[in-house]
């Protein structure tokens, strides 16, 4: 099967949904590298060696995981409280330093597409709320989105939570949404959470075939390409 080909397959088993779930870094704003460099910081702060690759794929799990798997390689294994620690000191690392994210490309297209659909859309995202308010903000969007952050559940990314509570606020069943992101943890969320995942490579750490890998149903490069599936 051609490349085309395999395009064309992969966009027919891509339902028009019923409610969109995003991802915020990464997906919607280009502030990944930002992220990364924020746990680099926190984890030579706290004495634990941590390298750009290492952190790369981890990027949009739960931070508290994340730290704990790091500290895990190293040879030092940290538990639950040393976790959040490391993690609430990455958020204000990264608070610190994400002054000025940009949107990432399609972003306003899409919106307006979903937005002229009536399609309703939230963000789901495993930052801490304190973090989300830049990120947001450099949507520069026209109303506040609905948005569902780490804060309001006890297990983020890659668990369902996050999105199974953003589909309630959205009065939306599961299975009639998509959840589009940029990482291997939102597409193993999406599947946990028996949404359609998509991934978009515009603003992601990991490669297309990674996040196929991880269930993507369709992958895109853009975000405003996914506006040929909703008409």
């Amino acid at each position: 099967m051609t490349g085309v080909e395999q395009a064309a397959a992969q966009r027919a088993r891509v339902p028009r949904p019923a409610a969109v779930m995003f991802d915020l870094d990464g997906t919607l704003v280009d502030n990944v590298g930002t992220r990364i460099d924020s746990w680099l910081e926190a984890f030579e702060r706290f004495g634990y060696p941590a390298t750009r690759d290492q952190i790369a794929p981890l990027i949009g799990i739960d931070g508290r995981r994340l730290a704990g798997e790091v500290a895990q390689a190293s040879g030092r294994p940290i538990d639950r409280d040393r976790a959040e620690e490391i993690d609430k000191a990455c958020g204000e690392i990264f608070g610190r330093r994400n002054r000025s994210p940009r949107p990432l490309p399609g972003v306003h297209e899409l919106g307006d597409t979903l937005d002229a659909a009536a399609i309703p859309w939230a963000i789901a995202t495993s930052s801490r709320r304190e973090q989300v308010a830049t990120s947001v903000g450099a949507l520069g969007l026209q109303r506040q989105p609905t948005i569902v952050d780490g804060s309001h559940v006890e297990r983020a990314k890659p668990e369902p939570d996050l999105l199974l509570l953003a589909a309630r606020e959205l009065h939306t069943a599961p299975d009639m949404c998509w959840c589009v992101g940029d990482s291997t943890w939102d597409m193993r969320a999406a599947v946990a959470a028996r949404m359609t995942p998509i991934a978009v490579t515009a603003g992601s750490a990991v490669s297309a075939e990674t996040l196929l890998e991880a269930g993507a149903a369709l992958v895109v490069g853009r975000l405003d390409e996914l506006r040929a599936e909703l008409g």
